[in-house]
């Protein structure tokens, strides 16, 4: 099942920017290429890495910074080169459909219903209905700089059925692994490798341009782009990897999440509210009395002689004196106490954490 939302004109939240140059960043003052295509969002996962915060919420609909995730994902993809957003939408995909509706202007959206766990290339097979020519692919948590008219380019180059952006790592055995030729084809592509296996450093960057015949080698059901769609094409040529430089997050985790946050600060990835000392601040002024770096504050934050860094702390989430926050994701209405201490902790809307409790790597719903 699918539904088209189309351009609704004025609203809140938008793919445009405010002066409608982009779908999320700056307007694409390069090469024109030849012709515009749609852009696919693989976000029917659960998020349970984010749980409890997903637990009510789908993930491509959390807050970050002014945006949901899902539009920090498509941020900067310039006019002229994207015109419709289609998300592959599973879990709680009808709260995905009904803020879209009402949100989103500028550019068309259209929702494609995952009613079971397809994986990867099955969600991206679901879409084969609504999704023709050449198009852009991207997984639900990505953040980063790529520029997608570089991938087109690459691919209009050299042709072929994909085109791969690809990001350097030191350790690539927890990704997709790529080797190029000189030509930048993709010779080789290997998910998830033993550290014997290793032949490259670059890994799947979870962003593509894809031809629609890419659906000619997909398996019918559930099944991996990573694992058995892109190595066929590898084998046969037909797929080309793009490495890019900059930033690359994927913000699928309590830690990435933290990473996303202070990359979206670093590059002006929002239009409203401030940063101040490292921190944006969604009523444009940090709490009063609190050290901060590196964090997020929704409206109505309450906190007075605190430490919060690396957090994030949705609407009306209060902090007692005396308390330590690091990398705490903090749900909204959520209410810590005086002289706690928390690290790696995930608090869902509304959950209590009482004085003087010390929490490490622990999550909790509201009682």
């Amino acid at each position: 099942m699918f539904m088209r939302l189309p351009n609704l004109g004025q609203g809140g939240p938008s793919f445009n920017t405010p002066h409608g140059h982009s779908i999320g960043g700056e307007a694409f003052q390069g090469e024109r290429l030849r012709a515009s295509v749609q852009a696919v969002v693989l976000a029917g996962g659960v998020g349970s890495r984010l749980r409890p915060w997903t637990d009510s919420v789908p993930k491509p609909l959390l807050p970050m910074l002014d945006r949901t995730l899902l539009e920090q994902v498509v941020w900067g993809m310039p006019e002229g080169v994207v015109d419709e957003i289609v998300v592959a939408g599973g879990y709680r995909v009808d709260q995905i459909t009904e803020h879209f509706a009402a949100k989103v202007e500028g550019i068309d959206v259209t929702i494609v219903e995952e009613t079971e766990p397809l994986g990867t290339g099955g969600a991206l097979a679901n879409c084969k209905d609504v999704v023709s020519g050449r198009f852009a692919c991207f997984n639900g948590d990505v953040i980063s700089s790529l520029r997608i008219q570089d991938v087109l380019s690459l691919h209009e180059k050299n042709g072929g059925v994909g085109t791969l952006a690809l990001w350097e790592v030191e350790d690539p055995t927890r990704f997709g692994i790529v080797g190029l030729d000189a030509s930048q084809r993709v010779i080789q592509f290997k998910e998830k490798p033993k550290p014997e296996e290793v032949f490259s450093n670059l890994i799947n960057a979870g962003s593509y341009v894809l031809e629609e015949d890419v659906f000619d080698v997909m398996p019918a059901g559930r099944h991996s782009l990573e694992r058995d769609v892109f190595p066929r094409l590898a084998e046969r040529g037909e797929l080309n990897g793009l490495p890019f430089e900059g930033y690359f997050i994927d913000a699928g985790t309590p830690s990435s999440w933290s990473d996303g946050v202070e990359a979206c600060i670093a590059h002006d990835r929002f239009y409203s509210g401030a940063v101040v000392d490292g921190s944006w601040c969604a009523d444009g002024v940090a709490p009063t009395g609190v050290r901060h770096g590196g964090s997020m504050f929704g409206r109505g934050v309450a906190a007075q002689g605190t430490t919060i860094q690396r957090s994030t702390l949705l609407d009306g989430v209060h902090v007692g004196a005396g308390s330590n926050l690091n990398g705490v994701l903090a749900g909204a209405g959520s209410v810590i106490g005086t002289g706690c201490d928390l690290r790696n902790v995930v608090l869902g809307p509304g959950a209590i954490v009482e004085d003087g409790e010390r929490l490490v790597d622990e999550r909790r719903s509201a009682p």
